[in-house]
């Protein structure tokens, strides 16, 4: 694997582990990190996975039982939780294509990172009050175990920023067991509706009247969430997999519009003035 994938795929932590981009918001240095590298995280309870088309990886995500019991039961997440987010290279065909199993999902290859972020009583009196994530702490390591010392950890917290009501975890439902991740998303395919599919809005480019709603359904297993580009920044709420979210265009013009936790998906809404 290239160090350039490497480096990428270190530089994410989540579910869908893409951050929000970090040129929306000023960069804040998270300061000292006291997160070690779990040397047992492989033995722990693996409680999700998921595929990423946009990044070519397929990831793990382990704790340990007490915290999925805890969180199962109602209870927060307690304190001293270790979650790991191990990042494979997925294999991948002679064009560069993942390859995938009986059950159409990615075929690991090569551990490129091991993420981790671990929830510590005073741990969050160490980051900028703009970053925070309550008592949560990031690092990311090479397979080898040793911090990456090129990772983004400003990202991450920004990634989990949204998810405050759910512990600051993007996976909350998947830790939780409520996640549907074997229902079949009844996608809509009306003139102002746009599908979430693989890390892709479908159709890319849109025509609505002015005046007109879109809307978006999810269905990824990653949460995805709607952001305008440009002074308005509008974003809508993060949806996870069979959920929605609308918005009304009344203005003429064509709106750029990117995942807010996955930057590399883009769309265009063209607003058409009304006659």
């Amino acid at each position: 694997m290239s160090k350039s994938v490497v480096r990428r795929v270190a530089l994410l932590v989540g579910a869908g582990a893409a951050c929000v981009a970090v040129g929306q918001q000023a960069l804040v240095n998270p300061g000292p990190n006291k997160v070690a590298f779990p040397e047992n995280w492989a033995k722990g309870t693996m409680y999700a996975t998921v595929d990423r088309p946009d990044t070519k990886q397929y990831r793990e995500f382990y704790t340990t039982p007490d915290v999925i019991d805890a969180v199962r039961a109602g209870k927060p997440v307690p304190d001293g939780a270790v979650l790991t987010l191990a990042a494979y290279a997925a294999q991948v065909d002679a064009n560069g294509v993942p390859l995938k199993d009986a059950n159409g999902r990615f075929m690991k290859g090569n551990l490129a990172a091991v993420n981790v972020q671990q929830k510590k009583k005073g741990f969050g009196d160490d980051i900028p009050a703009a970053i925070r994530n309550g008592d949560w702490q990031y690092q990311s390591f090479t397979p080898d175990g040793k911090p990456n010392e090129k990772a983004n950890l400003t990202a991450c917290y920004q990634c989990h920023l949204p998810f405050a009501k759910d512990e600051y975890l993007t996976n909350f439902a998947k830790l939780k067991g409520t996640f549907p991740s074997a229902a079949q998303v009844a996608l809509k395919s009306g003139a102002a509706d746009v599908s979430i599919t693989g890390f892709a809005f479908g159709p890319t480019t849109l025509k609505v009247n002015a005046g007109e709603k879109v809307t978006w359904t999810n269905a990824d297993d990653t949460p995805h969430q709607v952001t305008l580009v440009g002074a308005d920044g509008k974003r809508s709420d993060v949806m996870l997999k069979g959920q929605s979210a609308t918005m009304q265009f009344d203005a003429a013009g064509n709106i750029a519009y990117i995942c807010g936790l996955h930057p590399t998906m883009k769309g265009t809404v063209e607003v058409v003035a009304k006659q």
